[in-house]
């Protein structure tokens, strides 16, 4: 399990980008804030307002020099249809199908085979700043993650 001020676990993995299916990769975003997030599964209570809140404030996150990335143990075909059914999510949806990220990024809940809601701040080097997991039933603020993000900008990050 990671821990804040360590390297970032980097996984690859397919995802649903805008209508198609791609890998997606920590590495792709060298050098960038990446806020990664977990859910637990598509089609479930909580998800799809966090979910599509941080689509809809993703330009506040971009506007920080920061990506979003979210995961949960779905498939990706399992993401597109959900996507089809909650709208537009402008950020990548990845498939931790093997639940080999969750694993490594310590939400993994073995016995349920499900992730908890994890988020984690990246900073451009690769290391963790910021992680925070919750319980199943609730869900993340945007408002806060935005703030957290705000905090774990050191002057020493020119962007």
């Amino acid at each position: 399990m990671v821990q804040v001020g360590q390297q970032a676990p980097d996984f690859h993995a397919e995802a649903v980008v805008d209508q198609q299916f791609e890998t997606v990769k920590l590495g792709d975003y060298a050098g960038k804030w990446v806020v990664v997030f977990f859910w637990p599964l598509d089609f479930t209570f909580v998800c799809p307002t966090e979910v599509t809140a941080f689509s809809k404030r993703l330009d506040e996150f971009k506007a920080l020099h920061a990506e979003v990335v979210g995961i949960s143990i779905d498939s990706k075909f399992t993401h597109l249809a959900w996507k089809e059914k909650i709208g537009n999510i402008k950020y990548p949806m990845i498939s931790d199908i093997t639940k080999e990220i969750s694993s490594e990024y310590g939400v993994l809940l073995e016995e349920q085979g499900i992730a908890l809601r994890g988020l984690f701040i990246i900073d451009p080097d690769g290391k963790l700043r910021y992680q925070v997991v919750h319980d199943l039933s609730i869900g993340r603020n945007v408002t806060k993650s935005c703030a957290c993000l705000r905090r774990f900008r050191p002057a020493s990050y020119v962007l």
